[in-house]
């Protein structure tokens, strides 16, 4: 009991502490348990319930919690879960919040759980020890976050730019393919080489990953500088780094670039710089400054079409650097200082800093260090990650003509994650139980990503 004038901050580490001792004394007492009785069950944990939660006991060190009726809406019994179709089928909002097992007990194969019902029949449930592991949240026992494969770099990319031949990429086992968006993935950028220069070619490349997203650019796009679009890149101008669609609410992920064709002239040298490595350099010398980019929300706006006024929702926009809320690792860039509308909605107080804070994220956008330049030539595709990779171009003279598409995010990632699956953690065959071979092979109902 907390004594008058104790520091209740005290009490709970007190209480703190007495808990996982007493959850210590538990997980050893049950493994010497199954010590003095040999069953080949001395590797498997400790499993014990009480009124709110069940409890895993990993070691005498390591245990994880886990509420009665978050272990209730997690059943994946055919009853509770679609094996083919992956989606829930128990009604959450039927389970008694104070739900409680009837027993608990360790198998080879998991967790299982006996549950009341409103009916005279018990429900059983199996949880893999594998999964219990990897979604623990009493406590995260692996970070939320998976192991990031991402290569940040530099204008010494130069010396070794990610590239892939079309005929790999076009590869029929989709080998290839999964090759070719790992490297997007890890660089947020590749080449394709000995592709052949025609619309049509890259149209089909293109779909190779996704569907093509239509924008007010049409559908698959080929342009010149004959402003046919209200838009600076149909203009013979130069380009500064800059991501897609920062009008938009959600801007495509890849945008694949093919010059088919620069005539009676020259220039337009393209411009790739890596945002996430840029803004790490700004975390780690000015993470002031760079709190403000991943705060500060900027609105912008696609005006140059008299159909069209695209702005993003809300319209008070998004900040330069996006961050997941959970990991807080950055996941998207957006910067285009063109399309940046009214910045009215600023702290007084905090005008001059944002504005040395973009003033020291272009800084470090233009230095030689973060700049990569190529001349592109027919026959070689660009696909750039748009939430991380900026791009750009120098000014030109002369006919040039490039086409091109946009990929949704979603289809991007999507594409990514099932070839992922299928070369290197395989599909898990399960019985299925409508007649179809449709679904002779699919993934568990316990695949991490669901």
């Amino acid at each position: 009991m907390k004594k008058c004038g104790e520091p209740a901050s005290k009490t709970l580490l007190f209480c703190a502490a007495r808990l996982q001792i007493t959850h210590s004394l538990r997980c050893l007492l049950g493994h010497l348990q199954l010590l003095s009785h040999p069953r080949n069950l001395s590797d498997l944990p400790i499993t014990s319930a009480d009124d709110r939660k069940v409890s895993v006991c990993w070691s005498p060190q390591k245990w994880s919690r886990f509420h009665n009726i978050w272990l209730r809406d997690h059943c994946r019994c055919p009853q509770c879960f679609h094996s083919v179709t992956k989606q829930r089928l128990v009604n959450t909002f039927e389970i008694p919040p104070d739900i409680k097992p009837v027993h608990v007990h360790s198998t080879a194969e998991g967790l299982e759980v006996i549950w009341p019902t409103a009916a005279t029949e018990l429900h059983s449930s199996l949880y893999p020890w594998s999964w219990l592991r990897s979604n623990s949240y009493d406590p995260p026992i692996h970070p939320i976050s998976q192991s990031s494969d991402k290569i940040l770099w530099g204008s010494k990319i130069d010396k070794s730019p990610p590239t892939i031949a079309y005929e790999e990429a076009m590869g029929e086992d989709d080998r290839g393919l999964y090759k070719w968006l790992s490297l997007i993935d890890s660089f947020g950028f590749c080449f394709v080489t000995g592709v052949p220069p025609t619309p049509e070619a890259t149209e089909g490349l293109s779909e190779r990953i996704g569907f093509i997203r239509e924008t007010q650019y049409g559908k698959f796009w080929e342009f010149t500088s004959d402003l046919a679009k209200g838009d600076t890149a149909y203009t013979t101008m130069a380009l500064g780094a800059h991501t897609d669609n920062t009008y938009f609410t959600d801007p495509c992920g890849l945008q694949l670039f093919h010059l088919l064709s620069h005539t009676e002239g020259s220039g337009g040298a393209t411009l790739l710089v890596d945002g996430f490595y840029v803004a790490s350099i700004m975390k780690e010398l000015h993470p002031e400054l760079h709190s403000l980019l991943s705060s500060v929300p900027i609105p912008a706006h696609a005006a140059g079409e008299p159909t069209a006024l695209y702005r993003p929702n809300p319209s008070s926009g998004y900040p330069v650097l996006g961050h997941d809320a959970l990991t807080k690792e950055l996941m998207q860039v957006r910067w285009n200082n063109d399309d940046r509308s009214v910045m009215s909605h600023l702290d007084p107080s905090s005008v001059e800093d944002w504005y040395k804070a973009i003033r020291t994220w272009h800084k470090l956008l233009t230095s030689h260090d973060s700049e990569y330049w190529i001349q592109l030539t027919p026959g070689t595709v660009l696909a750039v990650d748009n939430h991380r990779v900026l791009h750009g171009r120098s000014a030109f003279d002369g006919k040039r003509r490039v086409c091109g598409a946009y990929i949704g995010v979603d289809e991007y990632r999507s594409k990514f994650s099932v070839l992922r699956e299928k070369f290197e953690h395989g599909l898990v065959s399960q019985p299925q139980q409508h007649g179809s071979d449709r679904h002779a092979e699919t993934r568990s109902v316990w695949n991490s990503a669901l």
